[in-house]
């Protein structure tokens, strides 16, 4: 606790470097790549970061110092000109976009390393940290670093949040952006720049092979948590900054963990924690929802199979053993028996001396699936023309979907019929 409360206070100023730093990078790579994100362009991020490299190099070469903003005008021009190139070749030849960006990406990033092995064998005393940029080096931020990084962070933000509108009809919608009169290749070509800012801010903090996580990831888990562009745009900055405050922290707490690699391990465990767990998205609420779902269509099934053997002679109170409904319809054992549990505890059976009824509730939930099986069938083949012995399997699927506001609408359409197509009675309402 005590570490944790120097580490909030901010009084070390070196501290207070890499905070500020790590905080401005995930923040500004937050929004810009939601956009990114949604226009399904997330291998650019990727390109972007490793093509920005040999600008870096040449910015160095050029000023003889790791002048800040130097190598950040030579980072962004590379930067730029990559993504130009992908988008050239893409429009210009036959390749595909990924592989426009796979062959950028490595050309530009196999020359970065070819100027960086230069300069290291060059003997230029100035050189030292420069290959910080490969990994990132956060707790090397100095004043003027952070500086440069607030200034290209309030230029993400400010330029975000005055062409919001533009960018989001943009990324949802390209077509319907060209007729409404947007300039929708200005727009895109402003968010590609937009783009290479956000990945320059970040190449000293996190370096080349880990800038793509920082774009891509706090937007990628947003977007299980909501559907709507505001509140992604939201948590994506929530979760970039809860990560760049906590990889400051470890590396804060052991002097020998490096912030970049931790900033990212934590966005990473954070969009792990939303793949599985964010609710209606998640993959575990999937396979709670596909359980229950498979429940449902056992339980309906289970009513439909009472339902059908109370039809053979009208008695619909008889009671049934287990066995009698596994001779009527194939059911796993073992699923009939919980199925059989679950249905008493609702209250649609009885249990009686081994054996089953239905309960008033069990019959109306029986009856109308029947039902609702019997009208798809005579719909399939009066509409579609299917031969009556090819309709059973689909109305088997479609009837545990069926919603009563389809099934007022297949009763009109059929003019309220009472027989099936095989002449068996649909039962009433």
């Amino acid at each position: 606790m005590e570490t944790l409360l120097e580490f909030l206070s901010l009084r070390d100023p070196n501290l207070r470097y890499v905070v500020l730093g790590s905080v401005l990078l995930t923040a500004s790579s937050a929004v810009v790549g939601t956009f990114t994100f949604l226009q399904k362009k997330s291998l650019v991020g990727d390109a972007v970061a490793h093509a920005v490299l040999p600008g870096v190099c040449m910015a160095f070469l050029w000023a003889e110092t790791k002048n800040p903003f130097l190598l950040i005008i030579g980072a962004f021009i590379t930067g730029w000109l990559s993504l130009i190139l992908i988008d050239g070749i893409t429009r210009y030849s036959k390749l595909k976009e990924d592989t426009a960006i796979g062959l950028v990406l490595s050309v530009f990033f196999g020359v970065g390393i070819l100027l960086l092995t230069y300069i290291q064998q060059n003997g230029n005393a100035a050189q030292s940290g420069l290959d910080s940029f490969l990994f990132g080096k956060a707790a090397a931020l100095m004043p003027q670093d952070v500086q440069a990084f607030g200034i290209l962070a309030v230029v993400l933000l400010l330029t975000v949040a005055l062409l919001y509108k533009e960018f989001k009809i943009l990324a949802f919608d390209k077509a319907y952006a060209k007729i409404l009169g947007l300039p929708v290749r200005t727009l895109q070509l402003t968010l590609t720049t937009l783009t290479v800012l956000a990945v320059v801010v970040g190449i000293q903090a996190v370096g080349v092979v880990l800038m793509a996580a920082m774009l891509i990831t706090p937007a990628a888990a947003a977007r299980f948590w909501t559907d709507r562009l505001p509140v992604m745009l939201v948590l994506a900055t929530i979760f970039g900054v809860s990560s760049g405050l906590a990889g400051a922290y470890v590396s804060y707490t052991a002097v020998s963990m490096p912030t970049g690699p931790w900033i990212v391990v934590v966005i990473s465990s954070i969009a792990a924690i939303s793949f599985f767990f964010a609710p209606k998205k998640g993959i575990a609420f999937r396979l709670y929802r596909q359980m229950n779902n498979r429940r449902m269509i056992l339980e309906e099934n289970i009513l439909k199979t009472f339902y059908n053997l109370g039809e053979k002679d009208g008695n619909f109170r008889h009671h049934w053993s287990r066995e009698a409904l596994l001779h009527q319809r194939h059911f796993l054992p073992s699923r009939l028996s919980s199925g059989l549990r679950r249905l008493t505890r609702q209250g649609f059976l009885k249990k009686n001396a081994g054996e089953w009824e239905l309960t008033q509730a069990g019959y109306r939930k029986g009856k109308r699936t029947v039902r609702l099986h019997r009208l798809w069938e005579l719909y399939l083949t009066q509409y579609l023309r299917i031969a009556p012995d090819h309709v059973h399997e689909d109305a088997e699927t479609i009837e545990h979907l069926i919603t009563p506001e389809l099934e007022r609408r297949l009763e009109e359409k059929l003019d309220f019929p009472t027989l099936d197509p095989h002449q068996s009675q649909i039962p009433n309402r």
